[in-house]
């Protein structure tokens, strides 16, 4: 822990402003009636006969023909949890309609030994996959939840049930990337593997066929495609075809109560899980803050951002509906529908691309050259404070915003966008090195956001450490020419002093 100490963060005199901060708002009450939102997406998907997008599925198995003779078709859903608006599930469903097949899903349910495996994690993951099997039961969809890892439970399954094939979704990162390639080894060969990016807008090996520096070199080959992708879904059916051997119902609360999990890190209360209280959330955003967002996102202290990313994250709610949405309803408010679509799209597109054609996307090998060598040259500069991972989790250092930082996202996982960039560079100024600074910031994030361990956090960390998607800036002692922020930066942007008195505890 650090010997220095400084005057409470709060009570310095905050210097003269550039730029004078946005005038405080209030919410204004909705002027529709609440659920509108529903009504209005189930006539969109009502109006639409388009399938997935060849583009979007790519062959992971040699084989492409479906297997003659079997009795059905799986969708081994793994990131998108979700039955409307779901690419994947689409193309499943309409393969099974094609070859008169029943249609099944199934999770294959793994816990990892580690601390980032808690009951806030798995609580909203599980809650949400009880609203999925709820949906499956209605539309004729058969619903398992297998207990293992993929490669070690579905070649079995697949042929216990006598399916052809396998449709899964996407995702970038290294554990489901291992898990589809062992499933790829262990399944019969004559069962194709599809992998559907039911989770991007455009697909991220389309969007790109290599990692893109920054976000100005993908934003136009996004741009260019979204006319071609950011389009209406078809809705997903009752299903035509019965299985003769149905699914056994799940007990969701054996099934949360039986798992191995760090139950110290507890559920939220403000994020309902699945995707019925993601559609809730969006509506509000719409309603009540979308026309806030463009004046006020980087205010922690406004209510102005859609707060969307535990079920993006958890694919409850599809990122594509939400920019369909957002452009439908938001006319009347442009100059917050563009910045909220560069984020939505532009933006946590890119981090799927970094992590997806870079395998060192959470250690500083991942980083580039020029901010590799600039943090290695200030690795031993002095560092005015020091603070244990401990002190840190437990929001024990001099700074009063960043403890409240902190303890927003120990208590309520989630931290303001613009925090979390001070939050993540000032411990790199903290630690002892940067190495070490990376593994703690991901190491809290990935423990306590509800929208951890997912592309959007490594990237972030990357982004604040060491400078990816960033460029060189002024050289400074510690972070070299990594982008700096300080507490004046964060005075000159937002009153910190009422954040501070809103979360700052006094114990942890």
């Amino acid at each position: 822990m650090a010997s220095n100490k400084r005057k409470a963060a709060s009570s310095a005199k905050p210097p003269a402003a550039k730029k004078q901060k946005p005038a405080p708002f209030k919410l204004e009450k909705r002027e529709r009636l609440e659920g509108w939102l529903v009504k209005d997406v189930a006539k969109q998907r009502g109006e639409t006969d388009l399938s997935c997008n060849p583009k979007r599925i790519r062959f992971i198995s040699d084989t492409q023909s479906i297997k003659q003779g079997c009795e059905g078709i799986l969708y081994w859903m793994s990131r998108d949890h979700r039955i409307q608006d779901n690419w994947a599930l689409i193309h499943a469903q309409q393969l099974a309609v094609e070859e008169k097949l029943p249609l099944h899903i199934c999770v294959c349910l793994l816990v990892p030994k580690s601390e980032l495996s808690t009951l806030r994690h798995y609580n909203f993951m599980l809650k949400g996959l009880e609203e999925v099997a709820k949906e499956c039961k209605e539309l004729d969809i058969q619903f398992h939840l297998l207990r293992g890892a993929p490669g070690e439970v579905l070649p079995g399954f697949v042929s216990d049930h006598g399916l052809g094939v396998v449709v899964t979704d996407f995702s970038p990162l290294r554990s489901p990337l291992k898990a589809l390639e062992s499933l790829r080894k262990s399944l019969p060969e004559d069962i194709p593997l599809i992998q559907v990016d039911a989770h991007n807008i455009v697909p991220c090996w389309v969007a790109s066929i290599k990692l893109e520096y920054a976000a100005r070199t993908i934003r136009g080959k996004i741009t260019k495609l979204l006319p071609e992708f950011l389009t209406e879904f078809p809705v997903v059916r009752k299903h035509s075809y019965t299985a003769t051997r149905p699914a056994k119902p799940v007990d969701w609360s054996e099934a949360l109560g039986s798992l191995q999990l760090d139950r110290t890190v507890g559920e939220v209360d403000w994020a309902l899980p699945g995707s019925a209280a993601g559609s809730a959330m969006l509506e509000s955003f719409i309603d009540l803050r979308l026309k806030h967002f463009a004046n006020h996102r980087n205010d922690p202290n406004s209510a102005a951002l859609s707060q969307l990313s535990p079920w993006i994250r958890f694919g409850h709610l599809s990122a594509q509906r939400a920019a369909l949405q957002v452009q439908r309803c938001g006319k009347a408010f442009s100059e917050s529908v563009a910045p909220f679509i560069e984020e939505l799209v532009v933006r946590r597109e890119l981090t799927d691309n970094y992590c997806f054609y870079n395998d060192n996307y959470d250690n500083i090998k991942g980083a580039y050259e020029w901010a590799q060598k600039t943090l290695k040259d200030h690795a031993k500069d002095k560092r005015e404070y020091l603070y244990t991972q401990a002190d840190l989790e437990k929001a024990k250092t001099h700074d009063k915003l960043w403890n409240g930082a902190q303890y927003q996202m120990v208590s309520e996982g989630k931290m303001h966008g613009f925090l979390r960039m001070y939050w993540a560079k000032k411990i790199l100024e903290w630690t002892s090195s940067p190495e070490q600074a990376l593994s703690i910031a991901l190491y809290l994030n990935d423990r306590y956001s509800l929208d951890g361990q997912d592309p959007n956090g490594f990237v972030g960390c990357m982004w604040s450490i060491c400078g990816v998607h960033d460029q060189g800036w002024a050289e400074r002692a510690v972070f070299g020419k990594i982008r700096f922020m300080n507490y004046k930066g964060c005075l000159r942007k937002f009153d910190v002093a009422k954040f501070e008195t809103k979360y700052c505890p006094k114990k942890l």
